[in-house]
This record gives structure tokens, C-alpha cells and sequence, in this order.
């Protein structure tokens, strides 16, 4: 298998069931951490005020704009709904074939920064800002353009954790797909999308009233994290090329 040290018997097989195993195991155990309503309204009050201290609190702004342009949501809801895992799918896939070499280390890296969120979700239950007033719940508004429906964002979904929003995985997933396409792409129409798809991101999470600025700056702290835990475990361990 591609990847630094990982035995020459592993198979794409095995990697698909490791990742699918580490990703239903976080979906489940995100679903039993939420905290209270009050807490997790309470939390994001007061990241609101250091946001306002930090002149960073941009969210309501922006979100009255975007939902109030239906060419911005429509297309800022498919992109929350779908990028998440289409992108991070495919970049894992790219590097798997691609890019061996740097393969186990990147996604050892991605799964401890899921990891590391797992963790902030569990001591920061924190709100969504379209769960607080002066916001618009833009996905509950455009329900009937997509799949997510109108309910499934109206903070009563009954099998996803409402309160998970710090820190923001959605801008860690980004970032870390497009630091594994700026390291390992040699075209530079690719590095120019590695540098605009988290931006982009950001834009829809804040936009959509999903995330907040503070959620995206710590999205980037886990993956940076994870990236570094990835690099120096893998970093001794010899690569044992496999043909596929």
C-alpha cells in the first residue's frame, strides 16, 4: 500500500473500511456529546463578544446578504451540503493513487485533527449562529432547492449534534484538501484552487450562518495540528512500495 511503513498486505480494501469505521465511529459519538441549548447559546454569546473586541464579528452582515440573494444561497447551500465529503473523498482517492508517498502521513494528519474536534465539540458545546436571533437559517430558507430539506437545518434535527460549530470541520477539511493539492500539484490552475476552496469555504459556513469567524480560525488550528502529529509519526517509517 502507498504511504510511508504501512505493510505491504494492506489494501485499498482495508483503508476503505479503516476510514468508513473512523467516520461512522465520529458521526455517533458527535450525535451523543451535544450539550444543552442554554449552554450552547450561552457559549456563543460570549464568542460573539470577543469577536466584537477583535472587530471579527462580520457573521450577521454577511448572512443577511447571502440569504437575501438567492444566486449566492442556492448555490452557498449545495456547496455546505456536499463539499464536506465529496471533496475530502476525492482529494484521499487523488493522493492514494497519485501521490502515495505522502498518503498515510495525510491521513493520519486528517484523522487526528477530526479527532482534536471531536474533543471541542465535546468541551464547547457552541451554537450555530442560525440558532440565535438576528440570523437566518439560509438552508431551512432554500430547503425546497436541495436534498437537506427544511427541517434538517431548524436546530431540531433529531440524529445530528446542532452544537457542534466549534471548531468549524468543514474549514479543517477544506484546508487540509487544499494543502494536500498545493503540496503535491504541479499545476498551477490546481495550487490556484487549493488557495480559493477553503476561502471559498469559509465564505459559505459564515455566509449560511453555520459557522463563525472563530470557528473557521480554529478549524485551521486542528488540521494544522493534525498535519504535524501526521508528518512526525509517519516521518521514521520507511516507504514499502506496492503495485497495485
Amino acid at each position: 500500500m502507498p504511504g510511508g511503513g504501512i505493510p505491504a498486505r494492506w489494501s485499498w480494501r482495508c483503508e476503505v473500511l479503516l476510514l468508513v469505521l473512523l467516520y461512522g465511529s465520529f458521526e455517533v459519538v458527535r450525535v451523543f456529546v451535544a450539550g444543552s441549548l442554554t449552554m450552547a447559546r450561552w457559549n456563543a454569546e460570549r464568542l460573539l463578544d470577543a469577536e466584537r473586541d477583535l472587530h471579527l464579528a462580520v457573521e450577521r452582515g454577511l448572512n443577511g446578504y447571502v440569504t437575501a440573494h438567492p444566486l449566492l444561497a442556492v448555490p452557498a447551500c449545495f456547496a455546505y451540503a456536499s463539499l464536506h465529503n465529496v471533496v475530502t473523498l476525492g482529494v484521499l482517492v487523488w493522493l492514494w493513487h497519485c501521490h502515495p508517498q505522502g498518503y498515510a502521513a495525510s491521513r493520519t494528519g486528517l484523522i487526528i485533527a477530526t479527532a482534536l474536534g471531536l474533543i471541542g465539540f465535546i468541551l464547547l458545546p457552541m451554537a450555530p449562529p442560525r440558532l440565535l436571533p438576528g440570523f437566518t437559517d439560509t438552508m431551512r430558507a432554500y430547503g425546497s432547492y436541495g436534498w437537506w430539506g427544511a427541517t434538517a437545518r431548524s436546530g431540531a434535527g433529531e440524529w445530528t449534534n446542532q452544537f457542534a460549530a466549534m471548531p468549524s470541520l468543514h474549514v479543517g477539511w477544506a484546508v487540509w484538501a487544499g494543502w494536500a493539492v498545493w503540496r503535491n500539484a504541479r499545476s498551477p490552475y490546481a495550487r490556484g484552487l487549493a488557495v480559493a476552496y477553503p476561502l471559498f469555504v469559509i465564505w459559505v459556513v459564515v455566509g449560511t450562518a453555520n459557522h463563525y469567524v472563530l470557528d473557521a480560525v480554529a478549524g485551521l488550528a486542528v488540521i494544522s495540528a493534525g498535519l504535524l502529529c501526521g508528518s512526525r509519526i509517519h516521518r521514521t517509517r520507511p516507504v514499502q512500495p506496492v503495485g497495485r
